[in-house]
């Protein structure tokens, strides 16, 4: 691979990579596991050609959650062969990275977000962190775009109904 190549696809994970590990951390319990989602996710992505397509950063989110049910699905055989106990459904650790002005709100903000439904939170971290537009988000999600807009319709109301909730 040249050193061109090699420089803009490092540049696009740089700028692209903690949107996809945010987007993986909605499926699983820990950042390493997240981080095995996404390099599987690329390295499909990458052997698929699809970086080509029109428009590769949907096609990479959607590769993401692909990986993540996988995922899921290899954790949830390896449970029954081993008769283990389901993963916690909640995600551990902070979801947010940057330094917010109130601890406080910070974590009401992290539980009102892990209380949404998967298919709402879904589309929240893709619209919100990731910068996915509604079609982009139908496109990595196999949904219409009318339907990720009313799924972070939904998302929005009812964090502003928690939040609001929270702060009396």
């Amino acid at each position: 691979m040249p050193d061109s190549e090699r420089d803009y696809w490092k540049a696009w994970l740089d700028e692209y990579g903690p949107k996809l590990l945010l987007f993986a951390r909605q499926f699983v319990p820990s950042a390493a596991d997240a981080e095995e989602i996404v390099q599987e996710a690329f390295v499909r992505f990458w052997r698929s050609g699809r970086y080509k397509s029109s428009n590769p950063k949907a096609a990479l989110f959607g590769y993401v959650r692909w990986a993540a049910l996988d995922w899921l699905r290899r954790q949830k055989r390896y449970e029954r062969a081993d008769s283990l106990a389901p993963p916690a459904s909640v995600v551990d650790g902070a979801m947010f990275t940057g330094e917010l002005e109130r601890e406080e709100f910070r974590a009401a903000a992290e539980e009102a977000i892990r209380k949404l439904p998967a298919d709402q939170r879904e589309v929240l971290v893709l619209k919100i962190w990731g910068g996915l537009s509604y079609p982009e988000i139908g496109e990595a999600l196999d949904i219409s775009p009318n339907t990720a807009a009313s799924r972070f319709r939904y998302a929005v109301s009812a964090l502003r109904k928690e939040l609001g909730e929270s702060k009396r």
